[in-house]
Formats: structure tokens, C-alpha cells, sequence
């Protein structure tokens, strides 16, 4: 240290302040307004991007909402359809029920109706068929009375044994 105060000059340390000092001006002059420019124009860009990044941001979770707002209309809607699908066969299922019973009973009746008259005619056909033996015993009988009374009673039990109603 003591070199340096022994070594000091004046003049030199006159022309060294005078070439600092210019330096400074001369870079405040020149440099510092394009280096501030430069930095204050960095930090508006950068502000710039998060200002857009928050938007983005913003605008990404207003579109989350209306998908989340969609997705649950969609799924209301899917449900309110499922219900009037089910509703629907529901209502198939019992006219289906309805429109065969209702054939049911209807081929029950006719089936009832048709066998009322095979029964009916079955009953006039055996009422025929007893009237025409009825009618050949009388005529045996009245033939073989006049002829001879033990022979009648005779016949008459040996027809009635032949005779079978069907």
C-alpha cells in the first residue's frame, strides 16, 4: 500500500477522473437509455405474456365450466330418455298382455261356442238315433204282441240287451 502512495500522481489521477467521468457521460449519453428501453420494453413483454397466460388461464377454465355445464345437461337428457325408453315399454309390454287376453278370451269363447254346438248336435243326433230304436222296438214289439205274448217280453229284452247308446 504504500507503493501506490508513493507512486500517485496528480495528473494522472486528474486525467483518470476527467476519462471516467466522460466514459460516464458518454454512456449515459448513448448506452443508458437504449439499455433501460431495452430492459423496460423486456419487462412489458414478459407482463404481456402473463397478462395472456392469466386470460388463457381465465378463458380455459370458463370452457371447463361450460363442458362440465354440457356434460351434465347431456347426462340429464341421456336419463330423461332412458326413462321415456323404459315408460314406453312398459306401456308396449302391458297392451301386448292386454291385446292377448283379450284374444285369449275371445278364442275361449268361440272354442266354448263351438263345442255348445258339437254338444248340441251330438244330443239331437242321439235323440234321433234313441227315437229311431225306439221306433223299430215299438214295431217289433207291436208285431210280435199280436203274434204272441211271451215271445214279445222276450224280444223286447233281447233289443234292449243289443242296444247301445253311443
Amino acid at each position: 500500500m504504500e507503493t501506490l502512495i508513493n507512486d500517485f500522481s496528480p495528473g494522472l489521477f486528474a486525467v483518470q477522473t476527467i476519462l471516467l467521468l466522460l466514459l460516464i457521460f458518454l454512456m449515459v449519453k448513448f448506452a443508458w437509455k437504449p439499455i433501460l428501453g431495452s430492459i423496460t420494453e423486456r419487462e412489458e413483454g414478459i407482463q404481456d405474456a402473463l397478462d395472456a397466460a392469466e386470460k388463457a388461464k381465465r378463458e380455459m377454465a370458463n370452457l371447463q365450466a361450460d363442458n362440465e355445464r354440457l356434460l351434465q345437461e347431456a347426462r340429464l337428457e341421456r336419463e330423461t330418455m332412458i326413462k321415456e325408453a323404459r315408460e314406453l315399454k312398459t306401456k308396449m309390454i302391458a297392451e301386448a298382455e292386454a291385446d292377448a287376453q283379450a284374444q285369449a278370451h275371445k278364442m275361449i269363447e268361440q272354442a266354448q261356442a263351438a263345442i255348445e254346438g258339437e254338444k248340441k248336435a251330438a244330443m239331437a243326433e242321439l235323440k234321433t238315433h234313441v227315437a229311431g230304436l225306439s221306433l223299430e222296438i215299438a214295431e217289433k214289439v207291436v208285431r210280435k204282441e199280436l203274434s204272441n205274448k211271451d215271445k214279445q217280453l222276450e224280444l223286447v229284452e233281447t233289443m234292449l240287451g243289443e242296444a247301445t247308446l253311443n
